[in-house]
């Protein structure tokens, strides 16, 4: 197995923000171009168009990004802001088919600076119902050929709705363009799986269901929904968070050995085993709860039965995992916030027959740098010979060379150097929304469980009875 090839330096670009006065650009877009700034990893040329209905000038809509990184960072006095501002540019009065407001002038604008044809990078922080019309406009002025684009989630709200939207964009656009944002493949945490399963024989050759009993892939969250709830009681935590981050990242973990660390390869071996995952049964593999209070929240139906908990059994149909279950779970106002991934190593044949509770994992956490948490079953200091589990932690941000990247950050340079091995394609979304959609058809019923709890109590048969890790041990991350 290689180590990936460095990318080559990008062409001048033009990196248009659809959005980019809204919430998404504020929080997370405009901070993460601002950061590859700072580390200079953006091309030797580029320039950032913001869009919007409204007219805004240029200095007005610097002047915003300022606030944005004031408000959410990195702060504009930590960086080349004089530099990075005097590239920044804004087209407003809309964009659509009929209509591309000053888009198009500003463009062309920009091509006479440049005095070459740019590469255009098309980003649509935008609402989901704002993607077909968007795309349309994009190929009827000329936008669209040659462009990368780049989608947030959900790409889609169901099978139907992911076709009809996928059969669009590939109308239009070239696949190998098109770039499906999931933030949780962009985590240093979730990258690390590789490099701990391919580089370290020690983990390497337990990665398999001859040692390991179960996978536990869990992101309970201590937050509420009350600045989305809206938006959130239209869409719940099975499409929020189920068939988007947990269940690529569950690809992450029981994918085959790729032939390389090359984008094309890593992309390959994700989406191979997404279509072994065999299709959830609602009746037996799924749980789904709502905090009590939920519905007294602004914005929330009074009669709401939207999810704001779901715990899944997931069943990977490959010679490496058969019979394995994958357990999955997510939810608002838990009692507390992790990121991880567990496994949890069977008990060895011989002499010890009987281990403690969660004696033997291995464990990645993917919140931050990340950090590796290793547990053993080890002697118990004393005169006897009683077992007890001991644990050990690696904190990743302490290897030496290089700094993490956030998300985001790691996202867009991958997208500005065209790297597309941690961004699902076409088909790798449609085996998703296939394992998925017998819940959707059939959903089970939603039962309420107490803000600080682990969820409702009918999720801990899923795990069986050695239990879910976390609640158990300490979940902080």
């Amino acid at each position: 197995m290689t180590e990936r090839t460095p990318s080559p330096q990008p062409p001048p670009t033009v990196f248009v923000l659809f959005g980019g006065s809204g919430d998404l650009a504020r929080r997370m877009v405009l901070p993460a171009f601002f950061e590859l700034a700072q580390r200079d990893l953006l091309p030797r040329e580029w320039r950032l168009v913001g869009t919007g209905r409204r007219d805004v000038s240029h200095p007005d809509f610097r002047a915003r990004v300022r606030d944005a990184l004031i408000e959410f960072g990195p702060s504009p006095e930590h960086g080349p802001w004089e530099t990075f501002a005097k590239r920044l540019r804004f087209a407003g009065g809309g964009f659509d088919t009929t209509n591309p407001g000053s888009l198009l002038d500003v463009l062309g604008e920009l091509r006479d600076e440049f005095g070459v044809d740019p590469q255009y990078v098309h980003y649509l922080a935008v609402p989901p119902s704002a993607f077909d019309p968007l795309t349309e406009a994009l190929a009827q002025h000329g936008l669209a050929a040659g462009a990368r684009v780049v989608y947030e989630k959900p790409y889609g709200t169901s099978p139907e709705s992911f076709r009809e939207l996928d059969a669009l964009v590939l109308s239009l656009l070239d696949e190998e363009r098109v770039f499906r944002i999931d933030h949780f493949l962009g985590k240093e945490g979730t990258q690390d799986l590789h490099v701990l399963r391919f580089a370290n024989r020690l983990f390497g050759q337990i990665w398999r269901r001859e040692h390991v009993a179960q996978v536990q892939i869990d992101v309970p969250e201590e937050l509420d929904v009350a600045d989305r709830a809206a938006f959130y009681d239209a869409t719940g935590a099975a499409l929020d968070m189920l068939v988007t981050h947990l269940f690529q990242v569950a690809a992450e973990v029981a994918m085959e050995p790729p032939g390389s660390l090359e984008p094309a390869d890593l992309q390959a071996a994700r989406e191979s085993v997404l279509a072994c995952f065999r299709p959830l049964d609602p009746g037996r593999d799924v749980v789904l709860g709502q905090f009590e209070g939920y519905r007294d929240l602004e914005g929330v139906d009074d009669e709401s039965t939207t999810d704001t908990f779901v715990a899944a059994r997931l069943w990977v149909d490959t010679d490496r995992w058969r019979g394995v279950p994958f357990l999955l779970r997510t939810g608002k106002r838990m009692a507390g916030s992790a990121q991880r991934v567990s496994l949890l190593v069977r008990t060895p044949e011989g002499p010890v027959e009987t281990l403690p509770d969660h004696g033997n994992v291995v464990s990645l956490s993917l919140s931050g740098s990340g950090s590796l948490d290793i547990g053993l079953v080890a002697k118990e200091p004393g005169p006897d010979l009683s077992l007890a589990s001991a644990h050990t932690t690696l904190d990743l941000k302490q290897v030496p060379g290089g700094t993490p990247l956030p998300p985001y950050v790691s996202l867009i340079h991958d997208v500005l150097t065209g790297d597309r091995s941690l961004f699902t394609t076409s088909d790798g979304l449609a085996k998703a929304w296939a394992a998925l959609a017998p819940l959707q058809q059939r959903p089970p019923q939603v039962h309420p469980y107490e803000p600080g709890s682990w969820g409702p109590t009918e999720a801990n048969a899923l795990a069986g009875p050695s239990g879910w890790l976390l609640g158990q041990t300490a979940a902080g991350d």
